[in-house]
């Protein structure tokens, strides 16, 4: 996006969010909006405030709010040398949702404005893909809102703040919010721009974000709620966007997968469909690659159960491979026996730096940033450390756009809508297998892992019988792509799979990777970590060093640290899978004399 541009302009939303108590709205039109909808250019400019919430990228300087890594431990990917992330399992006092309105409603202004005040001011064209750019942001805005707390108070229009009964109206039933938001999807991806110039959003961008959110959707309708007709309209409509963009001959899978997220301009990738740049003349930089440079400590990192899920290069899980080493967890095995993904995310040696699990994420940080690394006793150049950072975020990715139609289409085969072909698998999950491979990484022996076969699919023995063998290779790969990007725990609750997260039945949630001390790390073994250091022999016994048996220490990394997660499923008055609303917005609504119907699954206030 245009960062300076945005930077600067972001404080124009400070004429409309002023909020009140309510559902932090803003105050009525002010004299500068009377003045402000003149020309096509205005509102670009309000629109342009709208681009760091929805394409947040890294953050910046040390902010990170839902950023990709920094924020990752709450999933089954990934484990926190502490307690794990925890579910709420109590209604909180003050959580609610008033900066999500404050959005709605600011979107709903442009709506209101430009088709209030500027159809003699915009030509039909300006019309629509305005309108269409509006809607889309409150499309998506809505699909955020219902992805949390699953039916929410719908408006579809400015709502002023003297008119408390819309202001405090109960909730709209899921299924109607999500109908409106279908529409102001389809209107979107049929009026917004093919093109309105570099880094803004057009209709593949638009298009590609529908195929996201619509693929969530008709999930949750088919997973949660077992209603197959409104999660096949979802799917289609997942489907149908995502084909858009596959249509155009502008997107493709060009880039080896460490480029992706190490360079520091992709704004004309093939791979990319909405990128984020970073610029220090412009005092726009981020930290999160400092947290990839192997040197600076962390307390969090991929765990034994995202290990176990990569592919071999065969096509096959680990254990039905037929490959040599293919029970061999050592690093070195699993850089030339995985998908090449593996070794593009992680630092190919065990390190004490990434505390909980030995295995360093290096996924966000160019190959060329540790070359330091080669040379003992030398240091990360000062652009990869603090918040000097400047490679972009691939916001929206040609690769996600792929994994998300061809979901969508083995969705619609279990619902009797089609079938799934081999030509379907060659255009998606096959297209994406066959992305370069770095230099480096050949070097190290890896290798481009087999296409998918699809009357040739494995027959993981992990695999859950409610899953056929094709969804559940396709959720493979989206874990192997996405790992430590924004959608993993998202994922779970749209398949209802939250079980993956308990740690009570899987311990390979809560252990590293395989380090022979001995041969690996000899330096770690020593007086201060008498009693730290710990491992899980192949047979699952625990090895402790105790200062003498240091040819003992071979196995997986798992410290005592690591701490399981408390019950959230099966709990009474506790559904995980959906956020609670604060008993003080409730109370606040009861105080105004207006009920407010707590989330699905949670226990009403009482008092």
């Amino acid at each position: 996006m245009k960062t300076k541009i945005l930077t600067i302009l972001a404080t124009l939303a400070i004429l409309f969010c002023a909020c009140d108590e309510v559902l932090n709205r803003p105050s009525p039109t002010v004299a500068e909006d009377e003045a402000y909808w003149t020309s096509a250019e205005k509102v670009r400019l309000y629109a342009n405030s709208f681009y760091l919430r929805y394409f947040e990228g890294y953050g910046t300087g040390w902010s990170h709010s839902s950023v990709p890594l920094l924020d990752y431990t709450f999933n089954d990917d990934g484990v926190h040398m502490s307690t794990q992330g925890q579910f709420t399992r109590a209604v909180p006092t003050g959580t609610g949702w008033g900066d999500n309105y404050a959005w709605i409603r600011k979107v709903n202004v442009m709506i209101d404005r430009i088709d209030g005040r500027m159809q003699d001011i915009l030509t039909s064209e300006e019309y629509s893909h305005w309108m269409g750019i509006a809607r889309l942001f409150r499309g998506v805005e809505y699909s955020r809102l219902v992805n949390a707390y699953g039916s929410v108070p719908y408006y579809d229009h400015e709502v002023k703040n003297t008119e408390k009964d819309e202001l405090y109206k109960d909730r709209t039933p899921r299924n109607e919010v999500m109908d409106h938001v279908y529409d102001d999807f389809e209107y979107a991806i049929a009026n917004v721009r093919l093109n309105d110039g570099a880094q803004y959003i057009n209709r593949y961008v638009a298009a590609a974000l529908v195929s996201r959110w619509a693929l969530y959707e008709g999930s949750w309708q088919k997973y949660h709620y077992n209603n197959n007709e409104r999660a096949a309209k979802f799917f289609n409509l997942a489907a149908t966007a995502a084909k858009l963009l596959m249509d155009s001959g502008r997107y493709g899978i060009v880039l080896d997968f460490r480029s992706l997220f190490g360079s520091k301009d992709l704004t004309s990738s093939k791979d990319v469909v909405m990128y984020r740049k970073y610029d220090a003349a412009q005092g726009v930089t981020h930290s999160v690659a400092s947290y990839c440079n192997v040197t600076e400590s962390r307390a969090y990192g991929p765990n034994l159960d995202l290990i176990k899920a990569f592919l071999c290069t065969d096509g096959k899980d680990w254990q039905t491979s037929g490959l040599a080493n293919a029970n061999d967890f050592t690093l070195d095995s699993l850089v030339k026996t995985r998908d090449s993904r593996f070794e593009a995310s992680f630092y190919t040696k065990p390190v004490s730096t990434s505390k909980s699990c030995y295995l360093y994420v290096t996924k966000f940080i160019s190959r060329a940033a540790l070359d330091y690394l080669k040379y003992p006793g030398t240091a990360p150049a000062v652009e990869f450390t603090s918040v000097n950072n400047l490679n972009g975020y691939p916001e929206l990715r040609y690769a996600e756009v792929l994994l998300n139609w061809i979901e969508a289409k083995a969705e619609l085969e279990t619902l009797g809508q089609g079938a799934v072909s081999q030509e379907d698998i060659d255009l998606s999950i096959n297209q994406i297998r066959s992305r370069p491979i770095a230099q480096e990484a050949v070097k190290l022996g890896v290798k481009a892992t087999e296409p998918m076969v699809l009357t040739a699919l494995p027959n993981d023995p992990a695999r859950d019988k409610d899953v056929p063998a094709l969804l559940w290779e396709i959720r493979r790969e989206r874990r192997m792509e996405f790992a430590f990007e924004h959608s993993r725990i998202i994922d779970l609750r749209r398949w209802k799979k939250l079980e993956y997260m308990d740690t009570d039945a899987n311990d390979d949630l809560l252990t590293g990777t395989w380090v022979d001390f001995p041969t690996q790390c000899p330096g770690d073994l020593k007086n201060d970590n008498k009693g730290k250091l710990r491992v899980k022999t192949a047979k699952g016994d625990f090895v402790t060093y105790d200062g003498t048996n240091g040819s003992k220490m071979v196995g997986f990394f798992y410290p005592k640290e690591n701490l399981g997660r408390l019950p959230f499923l099966g709990v009474p008055n506790i559904n995980p899978y959906l956020t609670p609303v604060g008993s003080n917005t409730i109370i606040d609504y009861r105080n105004k004399g207006y009920k407010l119907t707590q989330t699905e699954g949670w226990p009403e206030i009482s008092n």
